[in-house]
């Protein structure tokens, strides 16, 4: 008897452990996607050219894979995280600008972000109330990823569009599949730092984003 309660105990405390892991990551999620969106619109404003755009780019990446794990199990995590996602941010404001001055420019913004805002809440409504363990994707989008990372610096030379479209629907798919990746790691158990939740999902959504705003210019952009 005592066994069973100390079970049942044990799986409460773990579902509510979850759950403040679920509301943490998605509170910090929405302030970071709103912050990125700021900083957006200041780099519009700034009209920044390439080079300040990959200068924030790789600011971006040197603070999440080297400075946020360090940091991601106290307070100076979240303002990392706010960092990286604003000086991402920033750095799509001479993309943005670039899409803008198309003629429907401002129609191919809006559809990316919309589609990116119903790719990410479909996923991750299916994997919350389905509850699946997706956990063997694992693997899978890595591998995948590695290879659309490599086909993506062979077309910096080769430079074909058709290849560059198809590597953008496929960074849409992987990424996807990171949605349901980590979303899934959140609910089980596997990912128990928020912060580390939240920027893998901004990197997802990020990476949807622009992926979608690619595929829509080149499809549908007019000159």
């Amino acid at each position: 008897m005592y066994e069973n309660q100390s079970v049942a105990q044990r799986s409460t405390e773990s579902a509510l452990a979850t759950n403040k892991v679920l509301r943490n990551t998605y509170a910090l999620l929405s302030m970071t996607l709103i912050f990125s969106a700021v900083m957006a619109a200041v780099g519009m404003a700034m009209n920044l050219g390439p080079g300040a755009s990959l200068g924030a780019s790789i600011g971006a990446i040197a603070l999440v894979w080297f400075v946020l794990p360090r940091t991601a199990n106290s307070s100076a995590g979240i303002f990392v995280v706010f960092a990286f996602t604003g000086l991402l941010g920033m750095g799509l404001g001479p993309v943005l600008n670039q899409y803008l001055a198309l003629g429907n420019g401002a129609q191919i913004v809006m559809t990316a972000a919309g589609g990116t805002g119903v790719i990410f809440l479909a996923l991750s409504a299916y994997a919350l109330t389905s509850r699946r363990d997706f956990s063997f994707l694992g693997g899978m989008l890595m591998a995948g990823f590695i290879v659309v990372l490599l086909a993506a610096v062979a077309n910096i030379f080769f430079a074909i569009p058709a290849l560059s479209l198809a590597i953008s629907a496929a960074v849409i798919l992987i990424m996807s599949g990171f949605i349901l990746f980590d979303t899934s790691r959140i609910i089980h158990g596997g990912e128990t730092n928020y912060i580390m939740a939240t920027a893998g999902l901004y990197l997802s959504i990020y990476n949807i984003f622009v992926s979608l705003l690619h595929i829509l210019g080149a499809l549908g952009g007019e000159r």
